[in-house]
């Protein structure tokens, strides 16, 4: 019963900026890696960037320099920062973590998406 729950989208003007949660919960025993994704209309649904369960990041060539990812285990939830943002970048984002649950199982988990459009 594990599940991730996004919030933070929204609509922004170019070179604003937004910030993405995703709190994981249910039967938890540990979460290893997790990561946003994002797929705009048309288009194949891309790893925008990645975090490791001991903090080493990744992230996709087209924002770096303007997204951070970050983590807070105490709370099981996985942050994406988006600063200088541009209309490019509007899709919907999707968190995913790789979980451990108390069977222990390893899964790979999907959160609902959030919209986020930047636009004039």
């Amino acid at each position: 019963q594990v599940q991730l729950v996004e919030s933070g989208g929204g609509l922004v003007q170019p070179g604003g900026s937004l910030r993405l949660s995703c709190a994981a919960s249910g039967s938890i025993f540990s979460i290893n890696a997790m990561g946003w994704y994002r797929q705009a209309p048309g288009k194949e649904r891309e790893l925008v960037a990645h975090i490791s369960s001991g903090g080493r990041t990744n992230y996709v060539d087209s924002v770096k320099g303007r997204f951070t990812i970050s983590r807070d285990n105490a709370r099981n939830t996985v942050y994406l920062q988006m600063n200088s943002l541009k209309p490019e970048d509007t899709a919907v984002y999707y968190c995913n973590a790789a979980i451990i649950d108390s069977g222990p199982s390893l899964g790979r988990y999907w959160g609902q998406g959030t919209q986020v459009t930047v636009s004039s």
